[in-house]
């Protein structure tokens, strides 16, 4: 069961270590961008290369599904970025339990943007956990994790697909290891957890006043949705790049304070955040410089 590109190489990943796939569980098909075209899920694409039948319940609910799965009657079932709760009358469905694969150190970051929320939240390393389902939201016990340091250079699309691939790794070991009865869960430390709940279009909101480090963490956090962003002259600016600069601000938050090659030097609660990419309301992105030429963009003027 999974959705994402982020799930894409666990299945991969189990199909090749042997196992197989009597089918796969996706989310429906459904229309994206401006244009609305109807697309499926990168796991479902996945699947149908590979033979796999696919199955796109709306609700994990229906008692019609639940029968399909008994019927199969599976050993697991492996539950990656899938994006609905499993009620408990399909969690007890395979003979060695649905083993979940999370982008993230239990009980640290349960829920849907776990990736996005440490990135934003200025984390220095997270990793991949696999655990034991239950009814709650990432609660089950865990299985094994594995780290990996949150580079400077990462944003949630890179840190993501560093993720999937050692998750991936992580899953089979997991299997193999249920399998020949080596390994038992371990109960989460229930009064360590912290939440990472769905992103929303206002988290992407820069509010200058903050430090240029956080602003930095932020852009990098809300890539690809819902990015970051601010206003000039009243409409939307995406900011889609930038670097921050420690120190003391220089002027009132959101003041542009300077305008280089690199880009446009913008003063912050603490430090300076040069942006040096953007995509104005209903244009196409850009780097800093252009839009300094074509907008008459100068110092002094403020962002936000």
């Amino acid at each position: 069961m999974g959705t994402p590109r982020f799930a894409v190489p666990s299945l991969a990943a189990v199909i090749d270590a042997g196992y197989e796939a009597a089918l796969c569980v996706t989310q429906p098909d459904k229309p994206v961008g401006r244009g609305m075209k109807v697309q499926s899920s990168a796991v479902k694409l996945a699947a149908l290369e590979r033979g796999i039948r696919c199955l796109e319940p709306a609700s994990m609910r229906d008692a019609a599904v639940a029968a399909e799965l008994r019927a199969i009657a599976p050993d697991f079932i492996v539950v990656v970025a899938y994006g609905k709760i499993l009620p408990q009358t399909v969690l007890d469905i395979p003979g060695k339990g649905c083993v979940n694969l999370h982008a993230s150190i239990l009980p640290f970051y349960r829920g849907a943007s776990p990736v996005n929320r440490a990135i934003m939240n200025g984390d220095r390393e997270t990793g991949v956990c696999t655990m034991l389902m239950d009814r709650g939201m990432d609660t089950g016990p865990v299985y094994l994790c594995e780290k990996t340091a949150i580079e400077a250079s990462d944003d949630a699309v890179t840190l993501g697909e560093r993720l999937s691939t050692i998750g991936a790794s992580l899953l089979v070991k997991t299997l193999g290891l249920i399998s020949i009865d080596k390994i038992r869960p371990a109960p989460q430390d229930n009064a360590s957890a912290t939440n990472a709940p769905p992103l929303k279009k206002t988290d992407g909101l820069i509010d200058w006043s903050r430090g240029a480090v956080e602003i930095r963490n932020l852009v990098a956090g809300t890539v690809p949705w819902p990015g970051a962003y601010t206003h000039w002259r009243g409409k939307v600016l995406k900011v889609h790049g930038g670097s921050a600069r420690e120190g003391a601000g220089q002027g009132e938050p959101g003041t542009i304070a300077g305008i280089a090659k690199e880009g446009i030097q913008v003063s912050c609660g603490a430090g300076v955040f040069v942006v040096t990419e953007v995509q104005p309301e209903g244009k196409r992105r850009m780097k800093a410089v252009e839009f300094v030429s074509g907008y008459r963009v100068r110092e002094g003027a403020r962002l936000g």
